[in-house]
């Protein structure tokens, strides 16, 4: 395998805001399109096998427009399930619960069945996930791998690739329509590129290209 490829979908009006989004399917904002589509020059030169996607819109669609092919859809990389607090901010929640953190507290259950997710449970899915890359890269050979979610999944994601717990996901702060990779360096598992994005003056290109997806 080469390198496991971490996509966080583009700008949506919650993550704008703020707002916890798992399961609301929101679709991305004109800008968030466009973050999207200037991610095709940096995985242009990239050899990827395999891409696995979250089944939210919002991510679906940026590997869409950032020209990503042969995307198969795995559900254990839907957004951190935030129960109770899905459409309100860490500040709302605050209000009530002054000392709550996400990273060691967790979500509680929320209406409509909604269960709430703590670090762990989303250190399980993580687990399952690399389990998965895993697979693929023992058929990918110097290949890619992948993977199109969202911020607070792909934290924990990478904290379980590097060895570290769920909740040393808050060490790594992921913004949205960014490239980060996790490599190795001579057999251990390393971040080798984080938050990356075109310049401002070439993404400004970019919206300014037809748009033709």
């Amino acid at each position: 395998m080469g390198e496991l490829i971490l996509i966080r979908h583009g700008e949506t009006e919650w993550s704008l805001s703020g707002q916890h989004t798992s399961h609301t399917d929101l679709p991305l904002t004109a800008h968030g399109e466009n973050q999207a589509r200037a991610l095709v020059p940096l995985l242009a030169d990239r050899q990827i096998a395999t891409t696995l996607v979250s089944p939210l819109a919002r991510a679906r669609r940026t590997a869409e427009l950032a020209g990503l092919r042969s995307t198969r859809i795995s559900p254990d990389l839907h957004e951190w399930n935030y129960g109770a607090y899905e459409g309100v901010t860490t500040e709302e929640v605050r209000r009530t619960r002054p000392d709550w953190d996400l990273w060691t507290d967790g979500c509680p259950p929320g209406p409509g069945g909604q269960p709430g997710e703590s670090p762990s449970d989303v250190g399980e899915r993580a687990d399952r996930v690399l389990a998965e890359v895993r697979a693929a890269a023992g058929r990918a050979e110097d290949e890619d791998v992948a993977l199109v979610a969202h911020s607070h999944f792909l934290r924990v994601l990478t904290a379980r690739y590097l060895g570290l717990s769920a909740a040393e996901g808050a060490l790594f702060r992921l913004e949205t329509g960014t490239v980060s990779r996790l490599g190795t360096e001579h057999g251990d598992p390393v971040v080798t590129a984080w938050n990356l994005v075109l310049p401002a003056s070439l993404l400004r290109t970019v919206q300014d290209l037809p748009h033709t997806v």
